[in-house]
């Protein structure tokens, strides 16, 4: 079974363990290239039909309206050592950033596909980070492959998923000349600051009181905002035609969108919740503005143009959490470090 581990009495039943963030760290340090090659291959296999990919459920509250937390439950085909189901339990509480901790926190939860029974619950935090940097260093990639070097980025928002998407890129070969910040709070802009002549990577680090003077200074722009609607609203700003990674999804106005090439993850995921695709589904009454797929543009069945704005709006697929928290389940249990819970399951007798 894909599990592979078994309680000693039951040997269909897979042990369940328990997977700590430190350890989920530990497993995927320094491994950028290897688990963007993993995300492109569930992108493909996902563009195949060999995933189940449901839409996402939300959780809201009436008396906390700016949070949430979402279920994203999913399914992994492809060869057999490989496959999983599984559910990702994320929550989104902007208030925590005034706390001075995470706006995210997240469980996934893997299950063994021939019996159904979870094996291991994982701090999801941190492979949610994980998949969506090398998602966003997978579509800088491929998207720039018929443009000009990207040398000067620009990140509006600072938070832990700008740093991540950061060190993807850098893991993953890219070199900046400058490297452009702009936030709300000067607070995390100078944290970031910090970060980033820590980490290197080249170029130097540039603060912008504006969106619009980073936006007009960067080949490739990354929005990673805890926005919940548009607040970039002139198309003109994108007039030198960067490549805007939109990883927050609801940060351009309609009209940016319409003036744009926009490749997403999946077409159904990425027009609802009001991401800014979404909106402009509603202002046109038609999706002849997505061009297509990142999956598309990998098989080569999408060209991307130079003479326009590039805009990825990837909503996040389940599939991907599953592919990146199998790979750390696998690589704990062979470091020896996998914490099983003995007896998890007990009621395992039909008649008792």
């Amino acid at each position: 079974m894909s599990a592979q581990l078994h309680e000693t009495a039951y040997p269909d039943i897979p042990q369940f363990s328990v997977v700590s963030g430190a350890q989920v760290k530990r497993a995927l340090s320094g491994r950028e290239k290897e688990i963007t090659e993993l995300v492109a291959a569930t992108y493909r296999l996902h563009g195949a039909d060999q995933t189940v990919n449901p839409p996402s459920y939300f959780l809201r509250f009436p008396d906390r309206p700016d949070a949430r937390i979402i279920a994203l439950p999913a399914a992994l085909g492809g060869e057999s050592d490989a496959a999983v189901d599984g559910i990702k339990w994320i929550s989104s509480f902007p208030g925590n950033v005034a706390r001075g901790i995470p706006r995210a926190s997240a469980v996934l939860v893997l299950n063994d596909p021939e019996t159904g029974y979870p094996y291991a619950c994982m701090e999801g935090s941190v492979i949610s980070a994980v998949r969506t940097a090398a998602s966003a260093a997978l579509a800088a990639d491929w998207l720039s492959r018929d443009r000009a070097p990207a040398k000067r980025i620009g990140f509006i928002g600072t938070g832990l998923i700008a740093r991540y998407i950061h060190t993807y890129l850098v893991g993953t070969g890219w070199d900046f000349e400058k490297v452009g910040i702009h936030d709300l709070s000067a607070d995390h802009s100078e944290g970031f600051r910090g970060y980033l002549q820590a980490a290197g990577g080249g170029g130097d680090v540039v603060v912008h009181s504006t969106a619009e003077d980073l936006i007009r200074s960067s080949d490739l722009v990354v929005f990673a905002t805890i926005a919940g609607a548009p607040h970039i609203h002139a198309p003109e700003w994108f007039s030198h035609n960067p490549l805007v990674l939109h990883i927050s999804l609801r940060d351009l106005s309609p009209e940016i969108i319409l003036g744009s090439t926009n490749v997403v993850d999946d077409v159904e995921h990425c027009l609802k919740a009001n991401t800014s695709p979404h909106l402009a589904e509603q202002q046109t009454g038609h999706r002849d503005f997505i061009t297509g797929t990142l999956c598309d543009v990998m098989r080569g069945a999408v060209r991307i143009p130079e003479d326009r704005p590039v805009v990825f709006s990837p909503f996040g697929l389940g599939v991907l959490d599953l592919a990146v928290g199998r790979r750390v389940w696998e690589e704990t249990r062979r470091s020896g470090e996998l914490a099983v819970v003995e007896g998890f399951f007990s009621e395992l007798r039909r008649y008792g």
